[in-house]
Protein backbone atom coordinates (compact mmCIF):
# COMPACT_ATOMS: atom_id res chain seq x y z
CA UNK A 1 0.00 0.00 0.00
CA UNK A 2 1.36 3.41 -1.00
CA UNK A 3 1.38 6.67 0.91
CA UNK A 4 -1.46 9.07 0.16
CA UNK A 5 -0.90 11.15 -3.01
CA UNK A 6 -1.98 14.73 -3.48
CA UNK A 7 -5.51 13.70 -4.50
CA UNK A 8 -7.30 10.88 -2.69
CA UNK A 9 -10.14 8.84 -4.17
CA UNK A 10 -13.63 8.84 -2.68
CA UNK A 11 -15.81 5.74 -2.29
CA UNK A 12 -19.46 4.91 -1.69
CA UNK A 13 -20.15 1.43 -0.31
CA UNK A 14 -23.37 -0.52 -0.38
CA UNK A 15 -22.75 -2.06 3.03
CA UNK A 16 -25.75 -4.38 3.27
CA UNK A 17 -26.12 -6.59 6.34
CA UNK A 18 -23.87 -6.05 9.38
CA UNK A 19 -22.98 -9.73 9.01
CA UNK A 20 -20.75 -8.75 6.10
CA UNK A 21 -18.28 -7.76 8.80
CA UNK A 22 -17.65 -11.43 9.57
CA UNK A 23 -18.28 -12.96 6.17
CA UNK A 24 -16.16 -13.46 3.08
CA UNK A 25 -18.12 -12.98 -0.13
CA UNK A 26 -17.81 -11.15 -3.42
CA UNK A 27 -18.60 -7.82 -1.78
CA UNK A 28 -16.19 -8.11 1.11
CA UNK A 29 -13.53 -9.43 -1.27
CA UNK A 30 -13.96 -6.26 -3.36
CA UNK A 31 -13.71 -4.07 -0.26
CA UNK A 32 -10.54 -5.81 0.83
CA UNK A 33 -9.09 -5.44 -2.65
CA UNK A 34 -9.79 -1.71 -2.54
CA UNK A 35 -7.99 -1.48 0.78
CA UNK A 36 -4.99 -3.21 -0.79
CA UNK A 37 -4.87 -1.06 -3.91
CA UNK A 38 -6.00 2.43 -2.90
CA UNK A 39 -3.45 4.86 -1.47
CA UNK A 40 -3.07 4.66 2.29
CA UNK A 41 -4.95 7.68 3.69
CA UNK A 42 -3.83 9.87 6.55
CA UNK A 43 -7.40 9.69 7.85
CA UNK A 44 -10.91 8.64 6.82
CA UNK A 45 -14.05 10.77 6.89
CA UNK A 46 -17.10 8.49 6.87
CA UNK A 47 -20.71 9.45 6.15
CA UNK A 48 -22.92 6.59 7.32
CA UNK A 49 -26.62 5.96 6.82
CA UNK A 50 -26.83 5.07 10.50
CA UNK A 51 -26.08 8.46 12.04
CA UNK A 52 -28.90 10.90 11.37
CA UNK A 53 -29.17 13.99 13.56
CA UNK A 54 -30.89 17.34 13.87
CA UNK A 55 -28.24 19.64 12.53
CA UNK A 56 -24.76 18.47 11.59
CA UNK A 57 -22.24 16.80 13.88
CA UNK A 58 -18.80 15.27 13.59
CA UNK A 59 -17.02 12.89 15.96
CA UNK A 60 -14.12 14.48 17.78
CA UNK A 61 -12.85 11.93 20.30
CA UNK A 62 -9.43 10.29 20.46
CA UNK A 63 -10.85 6.76 20.67
CA UNK A 64 -14.31 6.40 19.09
CA UNK A 65 -16.28 3.47 20.46
CA UNK A 66 -17.58 0.66 18.27
CA UNK A 67 -21.36 1.07 18.22
CA UNK A 68 -23.46 -2.07 17.80
CA UNK A 69 -26.58 -0.35 16.51
CA UNK A 70 -28.68 -3.40 15.62
CA UNK A 71 -30.37 -6.44 17.11
CA UNK A 72 -31.00 -10.09 16.37
CA UNK A 73 -27.52 -11.02 15.18
CA UNK A 74 -25.02 -13.58 16.57
CA UNK A 75 -23.08 -12.72 19.70
CA UNK A 76 -19.85 -12.77 17.69
CA UNK A 77 -20.99 -9.65 15.86
CA UNK A 78 -21.80 -7.83 19.11
CA UNK A 79 -18.33 -8.69 20.37
CA UNK A 80 -16.62 -7.30 17.29
CA UNK A 81 -14.52 -4.19 17.94
CA UNK A 82 -12.98 -1.76 15.47
CA UNK A 83 -10.53 0.23 17.62
CA UNK A 84 -9.44 2.87 15.08
CA UNK A 85 -8.31 6.18 16.55
CA UNK A 86 -10.21 9.38 15.95
CA UNK A 87 -8.80 12.70 14.78
CA UNK A 88 -9.68 16.04 16.34
CA UNK A 89 -7.66 17.91 13.64
CA UNK A 90 -9.75 16.30 10.87
CA UNK A 91 -13.00 16.99 12.75
CA UNK A 92 -11.98 20.62 13.19
CA UNK A 93 -11.06 20.87 9.52
CA UNK A 94 -14.48 19.50 8.53
CA UNK A 95 -16.17 22.13 10.66
CA UNK A 96 -14.01 24.81 9.01
CA UNK A 97 -14.86 23.64 5.48
CA UNK A 98 -18.59 23.44 6.14
CA UNK A 99 -18.90 26.90 7.70
CA UNK A 100 -21.20 28.80 7.97
CA UNK A 101 -23.13 25.57 8.59
CA UNK A 102 -22.86 24.97 12.31
CA UNK A 103 -21.07 21.67 12.93
CA UNK A 104 -21.05 20.29 16.46
CA UNK A 105 -17.97 18.43 17.66
CA UNK A 106 -19.32 15.48 19.65
CA UNK A 107 -17.95 12.91 22.05
CA UNK A 108 -21.19 10.93 22.43
CA UNK A 109 -21.20 8.91 19.20
CA UNK A 110 -18.44 6.77 17.73
CA UNK A 111 -18.30 4.43 14.72
CA UNK A 112 -21.53 2.69 13.74
CA UNK A 113 -21.80 -0.47 11.65
CA UNK A 114 -22.25 1.46 8.42
CA UNK A 115 -18.64 2.51 8.89
CA UNK A 116 -16.90 -0.37 10.61
CA UNK A 117 -18.51 -3.22 8.70
CA UNK A 118 -16.76 -1.93 5.58
CA UNK A 119 -13.52 -0.66 7.13
CA UNK A 120 -13.04 -4.03 8.85
CA UNK A 121 -12.21 -5.34 5.38
CA UNK A 122 -10.54 -2.28 3.86
CA UNK A 123 -8.27 -1.59 6.82
CA UNK A 124 -8.47 -4.65 9.10
CA UNK A 125 -5.69 -3.39 11.35
CA UNK A 126 -7.78 -0.33 12.31
CA UNK A 127 -4.65 1.76 11.98
CA UNK A 128 -6.12 4.74 10.10
CA UNK A 129 -7.87 7.51 12.10
CA UNK A 130 -11.61 7.65 11.41
CA UNK A 131 -14.03 10.55 11.83
CA UNK A 132 -17.78 10.29 11.19
CA UNK A 133 -19.96 13.09 9.80
CA UNK A 134 -23.68 12.91 10.57
CA UNK A 135 -26.58 13.36 8.18
CA UNK A 136 -28.92 16.26 8.98
CA UNK A 137 -32.34 14.59 8.81
CA UNK A 138 -34.09 17.92 8.29
CA UNK A 139 -32.37 18.75 5.00
CA UNK A 140 -33.28 17.78 1.39
CA UNK A 141 -31.00 15.85 -0.96
CA UNK A 142 -29.56 18.89 -2.74
CA UNK A 143 -28.35 20.23 0.62
CA UNK A 144 -26.37 17.05 1.27
CA UNK A 145 -24.88 17.12 -2.24
CA UNK A 146 -23.75 20.72 -1.78
CA UNK A 147 -22.32 19.91 1.65
CA UNK A 148 -20.37 17.02 0.17
CA UNK A 149 -18.87 19.25 -2.52
CA UNK A 150 -17.46 21.55 0.16
CA UNK A 151 -15.44 18.66 1.57
CA UNK A 152 -13.38 18.39 -1.63
CA UNK A 153 -10.21 20.03 -0.21
CA UNK A 154 -9.84 17.07 2.15
CA UNK A 155 -8.97 14.88 -0.83
CA UNK A 156 -5.82 16.97 -1.36
CA UNK A 157 -4.98 16.62 2.34
CA UNK A 158 -4.73 12.83 2.39
CA UNK A 159 -8.26 12.16 3.67
CA UNK A 160 -10.29 9.32 2.16
CA UNK A 161 -13.98 10.26 2.09
CA UNK A 162 -16.28 7.26 2.42
CA UNK A 163 -20.05 7.11 2.10
CA UNK A 164 -21.83 4.02 3.37
CA UNK A 165 -25.46 3.11 2.71
CA UNK A 166 -27.30 1.34 -0.11
CA UNK A 167 -28.54 2.77 -3.41
CA UNK A 168 -31.46 0.34 -3.22
CA UNK A 169 -32.74 -0.20 0.33
CA UNK A 170 -36.31 -1.34 0.91
CA UNK A 171 -36.59 -3.45 4.05
CA UNK A 172 -40.36 -3.68 3.64
CA UNK A 173 -39.89 -5.71 0.45
CA UNK A 174 -36.99 -7.86 1.62
CA UNK A 175 -36.96 -11.60 0.86
CA UNK A 176 -34.88 -13.62 3.29
CA UNK A 177 -34.13 -16.52 0.96
CA UNK A 178 -30.47 -16.55 -0.04
CA UNK A 179 -31.38 -17.10 -3.69
CA UNK A 180 -34.12 -14.46 -3.79
CA UNK A 181 -34.54 -12.94 -7.23
CA UNK A 182 -34.03 -9.15 -7.36
CA UNK A 183 -37.16 -7.13 -8.00
CA UNK A 184 -37.34 -5.62 -11.47
CA UNK A 185 -37.69 -2.13 -9.99
CA UNK A 186 -34.54 -2.63 -7.90
CA UNK A 187 -32.51 -3.75 -10.91
CA UNK A 188 -33.86 -0.92 -13.05
CA UNK A 189 -33.14 1.84 -10.54
CA UNK A 190 -29.67 0.45 -9.87
CA UNK A 191 -28.93 0.58 -13.60
CA UNK A 192 -30.29 4.11 -13.88
CA UNK A 193 -27.96 5.23 -11.10
CA UNK A 194 -24.99 3.57 -12.78
CA UNK A 195 -25.83 5.16 -16.13
CA UNK A 196 -26.10 8.68 -14.70
CA UNK A 197 -22.86 8.25 -12.77
CA UNK A 198 -21.03 7.03 -15.86
CA UNK A 199 -22.04 10.16 -17.75
CA UNK A 200 -21.51 12.56 -14.82
CA UNK A 201 -25.21 13.49 -14.72
CA UNK A 202 -25.76 14.24 -11.07
CA UNK A 203 -28.93 16.29 -11.34
CA UNK A 204 -31.30 13.33 -11.76
CA UNK A 205 -29.57 11.53 -8.89
CA UNK A 206 -30.03 14.50 -6.58
CA UNK A 207 -33.69 14.77 -7.64
CA UNK A 208 -34.08 11.01 -7.60
CA UNK A 209 -37.85 11.08 -7.07
CA UNK A 210 -38.14 12.50 -10.59
CA UNK A 211 -36.96 9.08 -11.79
CA UNK A 212 -40.35 7.54 -11.12
CA UNK A 213 -41.84 4.62 -9.23
CA UNK A 214 -38.67 2.53 -9.38
CA UNK A 215 -36.88 5.25 -7.43
CA UNK A 216 -39.68 5.52 -4.88
CA UNK A 217 -39.60 1.78 -4.26
CA UNK A 218 -35.80 1.68 -4.12
CA UNK A 219 -35.49 4.71 -1.82
CA UNK A 220 -38.55 4.70 0.45
CA UNK A 221 -36.52 6.61 3.06
CA UNK A 222 -33.47 8.76 2.42
CA UNK A 223 -30.87 7.71 4.99
CA UNK A 224 -29.21 4.94 2.95
CA UNK A 225 -29.22 6.96 -0.26
CA UNK A 226 -27.87 10.29 1.00
CA UNK A 227 -24.27 9.10 1.61
CA UNK A 228 -24.01 8.48 -2.14
CA UNK A 229 -24.60 12.19 -2.77
CA UNK A 230 -21.66 13.18 -0.58
CA UNK A 231 -19.34 10.99 -2.64
CA UNK A 232 -20.53 11.88 -6.14
CA UNK A 233 -20.46 15.58 -5.25
CA UNK A 234 -16.68 15.15 -5.07
CA UNK A 235 -16.36 13.94 -8.66
CA UNK A 236 -14.33 16.43 -10.70
CA UNK A 237 -15.09 16.87 -14.39
CA UNK A 238 -11.93 15.01 -15.36
CA UNK A 239 -12.70 12.04 -13.11
CA UNK A 240 -14.47 8.85 -14.03
CA UNK A 241 -16.29 6.43 -11.76
CA UNK A 242 -15.98 2.67 -11.56
CA UNK A 243 -18.05 0.03 -9.81
CA UNK A 244 -15.85 -2.45 -7.90
CA UNK A 245 -18.87 -4.34 -6.59
CA UNK A 246 -22.52 -4.61 -7.50
CA UNK A 247 -25.55 -6.80 -6.87
CA UNK A 248 -29.01 -6.93 -5.30
CA UNK A 249 -29.32 -9.07 -2.17
CA UNK A 250 -32.59 -10.44 -0.76
CA UNK A 251 -34.50 -8.86 -3.61
CA UNK A 252 -34.31 -5.27 -2.40
CA UNK A 253 -30.88 -4.42 -0.92
CA UNK A 254 -28.41 -2.91 -3.38
CA UNK A 255 -24.70 -3.59 -2.91
CA UNK A 256 -23.31 -1.13 -5.48
CA UNK A 257 -19.87 0.27 -4.66
CA UNK A 258 -18.90 3.51 -6.45
CA UNK A 259 -15.27 4.61 -6.74
CA UNK A 260 -14.37 8.17 -7.74
CA UNK A 261 -10.70 8.21 -8.63
CA UNK A 262 -8.64 10.52 -10.85
CA UNK A 263 -6.32 7.59 -11.54
CA UNK A 264 -9.16 6.03 -13.55
CA UNK A 265 -9.54 9.06 -15.83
Amino acid sequence: MVIAPTHMPAVFFGHGSPMNTLEHNRYTDAWRQLGNTLPLPKAILAVSAHWMTRGTAVTAMDRPRTIHDFGGFPQELFEFQYPAPGSLPVATRVRELLAPVKVQLVQSWGLDHGTWSVLAHMFPNANVPVVQLSLDANQPPHYHYELGARLAPLRDEGVLIVGSGNVVHNLGKIQWAEDARPYDWALHFNEIVRAHLATHEHGPLINYLSLGDDARLSVPTTEHYLPLLYVIALQAHNETVSFPADGIEHGSIGMLTVLVDSREA
